[in-house]
């Protein structure tokens, strides 16, 4: 939708600009008057270094809080990490589940893999029993912010093409466009999962009680890949400008413009590894669903398919330039100018189930605010 207002908004300028150069107005007259040309173009290469800072991803999941849930087969050396000995009574709580699974696991090395509370895995850790481990409660996983994350977009060079239409020899309103860069996404910071709730174990042979627990379950490390991601930046702009001076006269004329500038991004890849990491994130949120929280805590794979997916929103800026153009002859002319853009998107990232749906929803704002730098080789018409 937002495409199609766009390509509205050109035709209708378009269409209008035959009824603006013919009215009565001498501004607006098809006569040269002064002697300037009504058409201009030019090309040259384009400088865009983004100057926004990253902000903290945003995260959503479909577990809310105080989902209760049953834990299944979990490893005993993951409880033991998972148990908040802020608590009361935790550490206390903690030392007794150890001694129960320190002389199951004497038992396990001398006797064979099978144990009344636990068992030794494939992998050689031992596990609870899922009758064993009883339930959970979980909290923490429905929405958090990871402070210190974040998301900018790199500078990049590409060719710059400004077409104008010159009412007088002063104002002029001036397209933006060119080709349309890649532009590479970097990421820094980590994410974790901040888990938090209850396990309740049964049939320890002693009582234990509800455990809290604590645990900064890692999802990914953005700085760890080159980028996270690119996306092919489309950012049309429309600029009035008023340009000092006078042609025949003046060879150097400095300008000012403001205008406003539309941003779409298309060809949206996400780094592999990135998206490993997040398929894996997906994988926890079914485990816990599936009623297999112990598996969650062990970043165990699950039965689901997490599927990621990538967006960027649509969005307008104001554009605001300082410039000059020098003349050669009245045809042919050199062009410099810097600009900049208060401009911002959202990143959205979302992990799909075909069961469950949506898993994971992590939200950025991407503050890119760049600064163009643009010289070029121009001719009037």
């Amino acid at each position: 939708m937002m495409k199609k207002s766009f390509a509205c908004l050109i035709t209708t300028g378009l269409c209008a600009l035959p009824t603006l150069t013919f009215a009565d107005s001498p501004y607006f007259s098809l006569k040269d008057g002064d002697g300037f040309k009504r058409f201009s173009i030019s090309a040259g290469p384009l400088y865009v270094k983004p100057t926004g800072k990253g902000q903290p991803i945003r995260v959503n999941t479909s577990v809310a809080e105080g989902t209760k849930t049953k834990v299944g087969d979990v490893k005993g050396d993951s409880v033991l990490d998972a148990i908040d000995e802020s608590q009361p009574e935790a550490t206390a709580k903690k030392a007794i589940l150890k001694g129960v699974l320190d002389l199951e696991r004497h038992t396990l090395l001398n006797l064979g893999k099978e144990g009344i509370v636990s068992y030794k895995g494939d992998d050689g850790a031992q596990y609870l029993r899922a009758s064993t481990a009883g339930t959970a409660e979980i909290n923490g996983l429905s929405s958090w912010e990871n402070q210190g994350t974040g998301l900018e977009a790199d500078d990049v060079l590409t060719l710059g093409i400004m077409t104008s239409y010159h009412f007088t020899d002063n104002l002029s309103l001036e397209v933006k466009a060119g080709i349309p860069p890649k532009v590479d996404i970097q990421g820094k910071g980590k994410i974790y999962a901040p888990l938090t709730g209850i396990a309740t174990p049964e049939g320890l042979g002693v009582v234990v009680g509800d455990l809290p627990l604590k645990k900064d379950i890692f999802i990914t490390d953005l700085e760890a890949h080159k980028k996270t991601s690119s996306a092919r930046a489309w950012t049309p702009a429309f600029e009035l400008q008023y340009r000092f001076g006078k042609t025949g006269i003046n060879k150097f004329r400095p300008y000012v413009g403001l205008g406003l500038m539309y941003a779409y991004f298309s060809e949206l890849e996400m780094n592999p590894d990135l998206e490993k990491d997040l398929v894996n994130a997906g994988h926890m949120i079914v485990n816990i669903k599936d009623g297999k929280a112990g598996a969650a805590l062990d970043q165990k794979k699950s039965s689901g398919n997490p599927k990621v997916k990538l967006d960027a929103s649509d969005t307008f800026a104001p554009v605001a330039t300082v410039g000059f153009t020098y003349d050669f002859n009245e045809k042919w002319y050199a062009v410099g100018s810097v600009s900049y853009a208060h401009l911002s998107t959202d990143a959205t990232i979302t992990v799909n189930d075909s069961k469950y749906g949506e898993l994971i929803k992590a939200k950025a704002d991407i503050e890119i605010n760049p600064i163009l730098g643009y010289a070029g080789i121009g001719y009037r018409f």
